[in-house]
């Protein structure tokens, strides 16, 4: 995914942090620091415009914390490099889908044989209705 983010070098103001990842690895988990927590703070982001900011807050406001952290985990992988890029690749991701601009809904007329077509069906299920009422004197 190229995206115009990633070319802004936010990398600088990401926050990675390894720690003991759960999951299969036998005692190879209990060694080695693999789970990788990403936290991007939106607010103190001296590459994002504010506008970006506001946005952001906005649009993701039920995944941040409390100060406005995007956070972060990733432990797929038994490699602490793999899960580091993933975790980066996801947090462009998040962020990429939140500045999409949002698609203006055009309205649509319906046409006449939508409309038409809607008025026969409900004709046939009230006649059908209809006769099951007659016979039930």
């Amino acid at each position: 995914m190229s995206s115009i983010l990633k070319h802004r070098g936010l990398e600088k103001e990401m926050e990675i942090v390894a720690s003991r990842s759960s999951g299969p690895g036998g005692q190879h988990v209990n060694k080695v620091n693999t789970k990788i927590t990403l936290r991007f703070n939106i607010t103190k982001s001296l590459l994002l415009t504010e506008a970006e900011k506001q946005t952001l807050l906005q649009r993701l406001k039920a995944q941040l914390s409390t100060q406005n952290e995007l956070i972060i985990n990733c432990q797929q992988s038994r490699s602490q490099i793999q899960n580091k890029l993933r975790a980066i690749e996801q947090l462009y991701t998040i962020l990429q889908n939140a500045l999409r601009p949002i698609k203006q809904r055009r309205k649509t007329k319906r046409t006449k044989s939508s409309i038409e077509k809607r008025l026969n069906t409900k004709k046939i299920q009230s006649l059908k209705k209809a006769s099951r009422r007659l016979k039930d004197f």
